[in-house]
């Protein structure tokens, strides 16, 4: 009878599976048969930790502190689902590169104002806001706005609102914009 070998590389070549855990959603990462109790129990238990212990455990989990501004409830769903990949597996590499790619292309979308829309020196915009008229003159270096130039239409729409406004949307530049007001007419 031959001696157990106990080279893991070696173990590879003879059938049977490697004991160094795969990363990355391999299906090597993903445990067999995860005891759902005791995964269900210490998530249940970081509830019961104070805030510094759960600091603790991220540090040792993420070798760094956890983000400023987090709070102990964020820190403790963060903590569970790190519990739970580590149990049972995390995303596969396929999955986390597409959902990589739709969080990119989702935030050109609300990113872009129209790339096609290019203002000329001269173009006056109307816009209206609680029963009065307002109207912004498109200039070379900026916007004019009674008599005052601006640099920006956010800055023009927030004066106007007293609040934080897109410029480009509160004066129906944006493609948003657009389609809401074609909704409105074709009602």
């Amino acid at each position: 009878m031959k001696p157990p070998i106990h080279n893991p590389s070696a173990r590879q070549h003879s059938g049977e599976p490697s004991p160094v855990r795969h990363r990355n959603g391999n299906r090597h990462d993903r445990p067999h048969r995860p005891d759902i109790a005791a995964v269900d129990r210490q998530i249940a238990g970081l509830a019961k930790r104070s805030t510094q212990d759960l600091r603790v455990v991220w540090r040792q989990l993420h070798h760094t502190g956890p983000p400023l501004g987090l709070s102990r409830d964020l820190l403790i769903r963060a903590l569970a689902n790190q519990l739970q990949e580590q149990s049972y597996g995390g995303v596969s590499r396929a999955l986390r590169r597409r959902l990589q790619s739709l969080a990119g292309a989702s935030e050109k979308a609300t990113m872009a104002v129209d790339p096609g829309l290019v203002l000329k020196t001269g173009t006056t915009l109307v816009r209206q806001w609680r029963g009065r008229t307002h109207t912004v003159l498109v200039h070379q270096d900026g916007f004019e706005h009674e008599g005052h130039l601006y640099r920006s239409l956010t800055a023009i729409a927030e004066r106007i609102t007293e609040a934080h406004w897109s410029g480009p949307r509160f004066f129906g530049l944006t493609r948003r914009a657009r389609a809401v007001a074609g909704a409105k007419a074709g009602r």
